[in-house]
């Protein structure tokens, strides 16, 4: 199998916007004064980005989906742990797509 040039390309530029807003993301902190106000910010952004993951997602409707949200809220609500509830619903999507083939 064959890799073609443009694809290796993309990936690589890819990789390197990926590492320069991370680098210009540490380095601008720098400038920032951590407030009680911006610490609330930063704290609140992994939930902003896995409701940017997840609302589409579930706004699609389809059933693995569906069960997987019901299966991270019942985890989360029982065990208050972020990595059990991911995996809780990783795991329910993967299944209810291989039982609905």
């Amino acid at each position: 199998m064959a890799v073609e040039t443009g694809f290796l390309l993309a990936l690589a530029g890819m990789a390197l916007a990926s590492y320069a807003c991370r680098l210009a993301g540490y380095l601008l902190m720098a400038y920032v004064r951590i407030t009680p106000r911006v610490e609330a910010a930063l704290k609140a952004v992994p939930l902003a980005v896995m409701i940017g993951i997840v609302t589409p997602a579930a706004s699609a409707g389809k059933l693995p989906e569906l069960l997987a949200l019901c299966a991270v809220g019942v985890v989360m609500r029982l065990l208050r742990n972020d990595l059990a509830a991911a995996l809780a619903g990783a795991a329910t999507v993967a299944m209810a797509r291989w039982a609905l083939g």
